[in-house]
């Protein structure tokens, strides 16, 4: 009890006031109700201000919705609100900060697929995170189809967002590929294409890539399937030429693709390849071995090393792109297939990857693989 004599609590009152203010905020929408700029960014905090000019908080802080005046950083001036709505108000607001941060994030939270568009390295290329190889046994296979129907194969794959397309002057489907990627948004595409040997006449060949695409350009051009050892030494004169296509402007990205472990280490020292196309699967089929020939037997314990390779390429900022992710067709089973794409897409160890299809079945299966697995990841 305060006696008469006793100066007042001004303290004392200025609590009451924030008690019934807490009772009466509220009673209007957060967004009609009058705003004060603040520091915190979306966030809202009721207050009261003293006398002494502080100011107490008299709800919960809690995250504005996504809302015009959230973005100057305000908070709302107390209003009327009844003691009943007041705490249902407060209840709701706390099973709102509980829960919607983790509702919220499962919502919005970007949800990889096989059509991002994912970046190569640091090259500031990107391409389709999944690709459509059109080289399966040298593109026998590819060929067996038909020209109308692969390409009708190219561009249900454009469909589902499959923008990456792996080729080479060796396939026996590159005379197509003009064809197939006619109409298309060239700006959309990532066409790669690869030149085997060592051509006397290297420009006219890389020249001729890009008449036989009916494009300007090719995205990214490999030289293809190395397994020598220093194998740079030997094809100085052919990664010069590629070096000044590119300052043509007639390629954007020069890299290498390797068929053996020596080939590998090699592409991994050199500082020329911009990206690299690399043979992968966890169970060991047609990987890169120590020998120095394309079609060594491989197993399970091949990969360590390759791994390690790519390993660095990537500390180097290269783009790093997977192949053989269903054994080049002796996955015929399907677990064979899921436990390759699982690993792959859980690895960290490559942007994309590219799968040589024979019908938009075998398309679709690979996406939900991949979806799958990159969901779980």
């Amino acid at each position: 009890m305060r006696l008469d004599h006793e100066p007042p609590d001004v303290e004392a009152q200025e609590d009451v006031q924030v008690a019934r203010q807490r009772h009466r905020l509220g009673k209007q929408s957060a967004s009609s109700l009058p705003f004060r700029r603040h520091s915190l960014p979306g966030v809202c905090v009721p207050t009261v201000r003293r006398k002494n000019g502080s100011e107490t908080a008299v709800g919960l802080i809690y995250p504005l919705p996504a809302a015009p005046m959230c973005h100057e950083h305000v908070i709302p001036s107390p209003n009327n609100l009844t003691r009943r709505e007041f705490l249902g108000r407060t209840a709701a607001l706390a099973a709102a900060a509980c829960l919607d941060p983790v509702s919220s994030r499962t919502e919005t939270a970007a949800r990889h697929t096989q059509a991002d568009q994912v970046a190569l390295g640091q090259t500031g290329v990107t391409c389709s995170r999944l690709g459509i190889g059109t080289g399966s046994h040298s593109g026998n296979v590819q060929k067996a189809l038909g020209k109308e129907a692969f390409i009708r194969l190219i561009r249900y794959a454009y469909d589902r967002g499959i923008t990456y397309i792996d080729c080479a002057q060796s396939y026996v489907t590159f005379e197509w590929i003009g064809d197939a990627i006619k109409g298309l948004p060239r700006e959309r595409l990532f066409v790669q294409s690869k030149i085997g040997g060592q051509p006397p006449n290297i420009l006219e060949v890389i020249d001729r890539h890009r008449k036989v695409f009916n494009t300007d350009y090719v995205d990214s051009l490999l030289v293809h399937c190395m397994v020598k050892d220093r194998w740079t030494d030997d094809w100085k004169r052919i990664l010069d030429a590629f070096d000044e296509a590119r300052q043509k402007g007639w390629i954007r990205l020069k890299g290498v693709s390797c068929h053996s472990l020596p080939a590998l280490r090699t592409a991994t020292e050199s500082p020329w390849p911009q990206i690299h196309l690399v043979r992968l699967n966890p169970q060991g089929a047609h990987l890169d071995t120590p020998a120095e020939t394309w079609n060594a037997r491989s197993d399970p314990s091949h990969l360590p090393a390759v791994v390690e390779q790519l390993r660095r390429m990537r500390a180097k900022g290269r783009g790093t792109l997977g192949m053989k992710l269903v054994g080049d067709g002796d996955f015929t089973r399907a677990e064979d297939r899921e436990r390759a794409m699982q690993y792959v897409m859980k690895s960290g160890l490559v942007d994309a990857v590219v799968i040589g299809f024979k019908s938009p079945a075998e398309i679709d299966e690979s996406i939900e693989r991949m979806n799958r697995a990159l969901a779980e990841a």
